[in-house]
């Protein structure tokens, strides 16, 4: 995308040194991540820039306007509803496959989320990068040209909203098994919270509380919700000792009703140069006859879970709950950064942060990911190069 730095990356690039790049991240922990990492940054020009933000404003107006909760009620009907719901998300993760429509580059919104993702892990997967590569600090991941410390400073501010450190909880199903957890645990070194698994918490009343290394009971206050119900529900080995619909006294990171309100659940609700055309199954009046144009998704699931990419009017048939279902164009992904070996598909995520008082969210940080396959996921690359999460670089 940027040709000046594409040539100096390739250039300088060797297996040796990614191998370095890995070990460098694994030392932080003594933990390497379970998921692929990829060998370069996507380098992101300025037009493209433009585009992604002009596309997450176009969904951020939508998710704005006065009667967006009425709207999107329903999807809590079809999920879980969670007590003392705040006004609106506090974090934001909005999807765009770097595509090609009629012989341009144009990104598309794939998907958004109202939960949040690896933003500690960014952070620092970009001063891993600058120490193998020092020409990357010219760039920057920010889309508001911001420092470190300032984005560490939001992030801080919407994770423990002011509560002292020890009485803020990031909140994980097991979280030692979980593909996230090294942002877990750049978490817990950059903004200073412990880690609690949904187990070992305690309520007494409307409180909750945990136990420190120490053992002492220690309240919770406010929780930076990572639990995904899609897991939870699955997980019915699990004792918890209180119920996410229990009327609880405290504040949420993360609110878990903003995870279905914010999902492919508004996707059909969306138009305009930058979205899909989506159809929501119940709504479907006829099956497409050309459905190998398109893909089948279910609204709730996490990581690509239950996609079917190939669909067949018997997929489609066979679905008993078809308002939990949608059916998608496929775009085109356009194959842009340039590896040793031909060229490698891109998919951006911009994360957004959304203060409390604020009117709006804010564009901070994002999230890459490479894919040779015919979809960005895990499965459709497997012995690939060149592929799985990185991070997209700008022009200061």
């Amino acid at each position: 995308m940027i040709s000046k730095y594409r040539e100096l990356f390739n250039a300088q690039f060797t297996e040796t040194k990614y191998q370095e790049f890995k070990d460098d991240i694994a030392s932080d922990f003594n933990y390497m991540p379970t998921f692929r990492l990829g060998e370069t940054p996507f380098f992101i020009s300025k037009e493209l820039k433009k585009q992604l933000i002009e596309g997450c404003n176009e969904v951020i107006a939508f998710i704005q306007k006065e009667d967006f909760k009425s709207l999107s009620n329903k999807s809590l009907e079809l999920n879980h509803k969670v007590p003392n719901e705040d006004n609106h998300t506090t974090f934001l993760a909005i999807d765009f496959g770097i595509c090609e429509e009629d012989g341009l580059l144009i990104p598309k919104l794939i998907e958004v989320q109202g939960f949040p993702s690896l933003y500690n892990y960014q952070i620092n997967l970009y001063e891993k990068f600058k120490n193998h590569y020092p020409f990357l600090s010219e760039l920057t991941p920010f889309i508001n040209n911001i420092e470190p410390q300032e984005y560490l400073d939001i992030l801080e501010e919407a994770i423990c909203n002011n509560h002292p450190k020890e009485n803020v909880i990031l909140l994980e199903i097991e979280p030692e098994k979980q593909n996230t957890k090294i942002d877990f645990y750049y978490c817990r070194r950059d903004i200073g919270i412990p880690i609690v698994c949904v187990t070992e918490l305690i309520k007494k009343g409307k409180q909750l509380f945990y136990k420190n290394e120490k053992g002492d009971e220690i309240r919770v206050k406010r929780i930076y919700n990572r639990v995904i119900f899609d897991e939870l529900d699955l997980r019915t080995d699990l004792k918890l000792n209180f119920h996410f619909s229990d009327e609880l006294d405290v504040e949420w990171a993360g609110h878990p009703n903003w995870f279905f309100r914010i999902s492919k659940f508004i996707l059909p609700f969306l138009k305009g140069k930058y979205f899909i055309e989506t159809t929501l199954l119940s709504e479907l009046k006829e099956i497409p006859k050309d459905l190998e144009n398109y893909v089948l998704k279910p609204l709730f699931s996490f990581s690509g879970t239950g996609v079917i990419f190939h669909v067949t009017k018997e997929d489609i048939e066979a679905v008993v709950e078809k308002e939990l279902y949608i059916l998608q164009k496929k775009v085109n992904y356009l194959p842009i950064v340039q590896s040793p070996d031909g060229k490698v598909k891109a998919e951006v995520r911009v994360l957004c942060v959304w203060k409390k008082d604020d009117a709006s969210p804010t564009l901070l940080c994002n999230l890459v990911r490479l894919s040779r396959g015919e979809m960005i996921g895990v499965k459709f690359n497997k012995d690939k190069d060149w592929v799985g999460g990185t991070l997209g670089l700008f022009e200061r």
